[in-house]
């Protein structure tokens, strides 16, 4: 199982580094971040064992159930599903980052929650750049106001923003719609925010979010194996 993990980690790197010559961006510009939920903690130790130290968790109670278990490896922990108000403290507590933020109020109770000890957490922008009324995430338009926000809040550090597109669009509209994030990252840069990080990108569209600017790919099912069709996160 672990020889099975490793030859998926090393296809998956292949792609990255083929898609990052291919649209002439430097090699190791991407980082993978391996999308490990519904995946068991047994896996996550194997994916670990084969190199990969980053992983992204959807559900807190999964996550903190896996972190626990998990808890003597030096884990990257990356939140990247919807985040509820009462939930924030575990964010802050044990994550590394969080892509998810799309709310002022969550930023808030993530900041008053970091641990002082901690380094700040890192913190992406969810942007719905689909349009699509019952996706997370805040409006192209509002991004600016709100990154300007966060950016002001102690125990956070406003690294960059993320998407999840629309899940039945085509290469053409997929392509706009990673085009749309790198358009509003590079507008921030502008404003004088200093952010380098673009989390975009899936196990099916890699070469495309690449070609478009991504510097973090979250993976899942080409390192893990499919999900069922109504969990696309990876």
């Amino acid at each position: 199982m672990t020889e099975n993990l490793t030859l998926s980690l090393q296809a998956i790197q292949q792609r990255l580094r083929q898609a990052e010559q291919a649209a002439q961006r430097p090699a190791h510009s991407v980082q993978l971040l391996a999308v490990s939920k519904t995946v068991s903690a047994d896996r996550v130790r194997q994916a670990f064992a084969a190199g990969q130290t980053a992983f992204g968790e959807n559900y807190v109670q999964e996550w903190l159930e896996k972190q626990q278990t998990l808890a003597d490896l030096a884990i990257e922990w990356h939140f990247i599903g919807p985040l509820q108000s009462n939930k924030t403290r575990h964010v802050a507590e044990l994550a590394s980052w969080i892509h998810s933020v799309d709310r002022l109020k969550i930023a808030q109770r993530l900041s008053e929650q970091r641990p002082s000890t901690l380094p700040p957490l890192n913190v992406c922008l969810q942007v719905n750049v689909s349009g699509e009324a019952s996706k997370s995430g805040v409006d192209p338009e509002q991004a600016l106001a709100l990154a300007q926000a966060i950016a002001t809040l102690p125990k956070l550090r406003l690294r960059g923003l993320m998407c999840i597109p629309e899940a039945a669009a085509d290469e053409a509209a997929l392509a706009a719609q990673f085009r749309c994030l790198q358009q509003l990252f590079v507008e921030l840069q502008q404003h004088g925010l200093t952010l380098d990080t673009l989390s975009m990108g899936m196990s099916a569209d890699i070469e495309l979010a690449v070609a478009q600017g991504a510097t973090m790919v979250r993976v899942g099912s080409a390192l893990f194996g499919a999900r069922p069709s109504s969990q696309r996160e990876g």
